[in-house]
């Protein structure tokens, strides 16, 4: 489930997406708003195997109560990746 502003992230991203590395589109969506390629192959697979993943984005302060959250519901793993450098110059100019 991807909802708020990721939605446009990965939806921008799919847009202009060059396949990258052979990632599907998801993957290069999910690539090009900072996650690392060795994740986005791992969440490629669990999503091909009937998973699915959950994606939280905020403060450092929100991303840490929703993961401490998250972990109540003893989830197979939670996984914190930092926007890219761009974005956080972005978010820190406003």
């Amino acid at each position: 489930m991807v909802a708020g502003p990721l939605v446009a992230w990965i939806v921008g991203a799919l847009e202009g997406a060059v396949v990258v590395g052979g990632l599907s589109a998801l993957g290069a969506g999910l690539y090009s708003i900072g996650i690392p390629k060795d994740s986005v192959v791992k969440y490629e697979i669990a999503l091909k195997s009937d998973k699915f993943i959950l994606l939280a984005h905020g403060t450092a302060d929100e991303v840490a109560k929703a993961k401490n959250i998250l972990q109540t519901t003893h989830p197979v793993e939670v996984a914190l990746h930092a926007a890219k450098r761009e974005e956080l110059a972005g978010v820190s100019r406003r």
